[in-house]
């Protein structure tokens, strides 16, 4: 398989993205991945490879490009949790800035290159979205559910809060198939807020299902991390392949 960036064009400028192709000549079905706060890096290729393996054409965009192109940080002592306080100061603005509509306006931007490839299978695509990448492919499949088949969101945080835009409030437009893997004992995404998650799901009628990784932290998928937990992570890929291979097939 082939990992290339690619620039793609949006409603406030450029997104540079890494495209990651199959062997053959296609056309693919289409998976978004959308990055967890510390953006682009080898470990997100690594995902993308992997699910790339089982004939789907990956595309990962820069979630944070309105401040420059990949990388924004130094991400070299990311492994060390003492650094994690002053990388998120850098961080936290950016995350702001991706309003629901930012994330509607990004997410058709991405949908309509994908759409104008040779090499992409015409029709839904599916997400699959961690930490706020989670929290925001939420939102992606709200604003767009014609065009989401499915949603995969692992330790996503704040999905439920109080602002009147929460993204639990959204969920009765959704037409697809959405899973949850959240991170057990997770300050971003408490019992509590599962459980209003999971009634605002039922009350719409949506398609999904919510388990909780019992002790696995937030970030539990992320190799480069320290809350990275190899038996959660594997848990997390049986989970979206079981997910894509029923709601968007490769064949």
């Amino acid at each position: 398989m082939l990992t290339t960036t690619v620039d793609i064009p949006t409603s406030d400028g450029v997104a540079d993205a890494s495209l990651t192709r199959p062997d053959g000549e296609g056309p693919f079905p289409a998976v978004l991945l959308f990055m967890d706060a510390f953006g682009p890096r080898p470990r997100l290729v690594e995902m993308a490879e992997r699910i790339a393996e089982r004939g789907y054409l990956v595309l990962t965009p820069h979630l944070f490009y309105r401040a420059g192109r990949a990388p924004l940080f130094d991400l070299s002592r990311l492994g060390e949790a003492d650094q994690r306080a002053a990388l998120f100061e850098k961080i936290m603005p950016l995350v702001g800035v991706l309003t629901p509509d930012v994330i509607n306006r990004d997410t058709a931007a991405f949908l309509d290159f994908l759409a104008t490839r040779d090499d992409v299978r015409p029709g839904p695509v599916a997400i699959t979205g961690y930490c706020m990448g989670g929290t925001n492919a939420l939102r992606a499949i709200e604003a767009h559910p014609d065009r989401i088949a499915a949603v995969a969101s692992f330790h996503g945080g704040r999905i439920v809060t109080e602002a009147p835009d929460s993204p639990h409030r959204g969920v009765a437009s959704i037409t697809g198939e959405v899973y949850f893997g959240h991170a057990d004992a997770d300050q971003s995404m408490t019992p509590e807020q599962i459980a209003t998650l999971e009634k605002a799901l039922d009350a719409a009628g949506v398609r999904y299902r919510s388990e909780v990784y019992t002790g696995a932290h937030h970030g539990y998928t992320m190799a480069d991390t320290p809350a990275y937990d190899e038996e959660a992570t594997e848990r997390h890929w049986a989970a979206l392949f079981d997910l894509l291979d029923r709601t968007l097939p490769v064949s």
